[in-house]
């Protein structure tokens, strides 16, 4: 069979059971495109994985993300005849350290919202206030850029301050409230959006210039563009700098510091916390709470508090 007949199949496959798998066939065109796709899948060599895993670009943890999908559609052909072998290469080579987690100060976050105008210029499809809504609502309700793309109209409900979340990681649908702030800057925001582009159930929520739906490539640009005007920068090089998904992992973050200084029980909440980022486990939401040094002064003066409360008794 074909490689790009196999890929086909596979990928249909996959969504047939109801998965999304945008990502993973991605990665496969692109597996498709470096090889020849019209070449019988039996001939792929372990070199031929082995360049495009690695190629002429420097390690990072998207190479285990891209053989990850080879392995399994490889995995597919396996059980269905199509090869007798799997050519994925037997050792991995060392990768750097999963990249740490940006968490933006508030200081930060008021300069990326104060240069989204002169970030989205006359040669960008993305108006400046779309951004600055983009930005506040992946911070302030913790979304993953993908679910606050797909947001709907009919998704977000301003009366009841809640956002509807559909079938996004682990397609599990939930609902998110958001505080009295960001329903107010929602609204605002709304108001706006509907002049250009009224108001039926089914449009886009965030939107181009032209009323499509945003695309994650152009909101990745724009962003970078924000945040080098910006000026939010890190040390470690191109590849270290701070994403758009560090919103959520800064929300979360400042969501724990407050709940320390108000004296809040973290053993009830942290569930809580999990449940709203959509987490399957508590273990997944710990991934996002980095120690700041903020953070960890927070849960040191809790932990003084603690020590010497039961030092009295």
């Amino acid at each position: 069979m074909k490689l790009y007949e196999l890929v086909y199949q596979y990928v249909s496959h996959k969504q047939a059971l109801g998965m999304r798998f945008n990502s993973e066939a991605a990665t496969l065109a692109a597996f498709c495109r470096r090889l020849d796709s019209n070449i019988d899948v039996l001939s792929v060599t372990v070199e031929q994985v082995q360049d495009f895993l690695t190629g002429n670009r420097p390690l990072t943890n998207h190479w285990s993300k891209r053989k990850s999908v080879l392995d399994c559609f490889f995995r597919f052909a396996l059980t269905r005849g199509y090869i007798t072998v799997s050519p994925l290469p037997r050792y991995c080579p060392k990768l750097p350290p999963p990249l740490t987690p940006y968490i933006y100060s508030k200081e930060e976050l008021k300069r990326l919202l104060d240069v989204a105008p002169v970030a989205c210029n006359a040669r960008v499809k993305l108006e400046a206030y779309v951004l600055h809504a983009l930005i506040l609502i992946l911070y302030g309700a913790c979304l993953r850029h993908g679910e606050a793309l797909r947001l709907t109209m009919q998704d977000v409900d301003l009366d009841g301050a809640v956002l509807h979340i559909r079938e996004s990681k682990f397609y599990k649908s939930r609902l998110i409230p958001m505080g009295a702030d960001l329903n107010g800057a929602m609204e605002q925001y709304t108001r706006q959006r509907n002049q250009a582009f009224g108001n039926e159930p089914d449009a886009p929520f965030f939107c181009f210039r032209d009323g499509r739906p945003l695309n994650q490539s152009v909101v990745h640009r724009a962003f970078q563009r924000q945040r080098i005007l910006a000026n939010v920068q890190r040390e470690g090089g191109p590849t270290c700098q701070p994403r758009l998904h560090d919103l959520r992992h800064s929300g979360a973050v400042h969501r724990l510091i407050a709940w320390y200084r108000s004296g809040k029980n973290l053993h009830l909440l942290l569930p809580q916390l999990s449940t709203y980022l959509g987490h399957i486990d508590l273990a997944a939401t710990q991934r996002y709470l980095t120690l700041t040094p903020e953070l960890l002064n927070e849960a040191s003066k809790r932990f003084e508090a603690y020590a010497l409360e039961n030092h009295h008794e």
